[in-house]
C-alpha cells in the first residue's frame, strides 16, 4: 500500500490513524475466520480468509484490504476483541 496514501487514511468510525496489520494479527484474525466465528459490524460472518487488512490505533477494529482496496466502511470492520489471541487488544 502507498505510504502517502496510508498515512491520511483513517478509522471511519473513530478517526483514529490506521496502520498495516502486522503478520501475527492477520495469523490470529485469520485462525477466527477458519474457526468460523468471526463478524463483521453488521452481524454478517466473515468466512474467507483475509490477505491484508489495516487495524485502528487502539488496535480494537480491523478493515480488510481488498485486491490492495481499503474496505473502510463501518460495518464491514472487524472488532478486535472477538479475536483470541489478537496481539496487543
Amino acid at each position: 500500500m502507498d505510504r502517502k496514501l496510508l498515512d491520511i487514511l483513517v478509522c471511519p468510525a473513530n478517526r483514529q490513524p490506521l496502520a498495516l496489520l502486522d503478520k501475527s494479527g492477520l495469523d490470529a484474525l485469520n485462525r477466527g475466520v477458519a474457526a468460523g466465528g468471526l463478524k463483521r459490524n453488521d452481524g454478517s460472518a466473515q468466512s474467507e480468509a483475509i490477505r491484508e487488512a489495516l487495524v485502528t490505533r487502539d488496535r480494537k477494529t480491523v478493515y480488510r484490504l481488498d485486491d490492495g482496496i481499503p474496505v473502510l466502511l463501518v460495518e464491514e470492520g472487524i472488532a478486535t476483541a472477538q479475536i483470541d489471541g489478537f496481539p496487543g487488544a
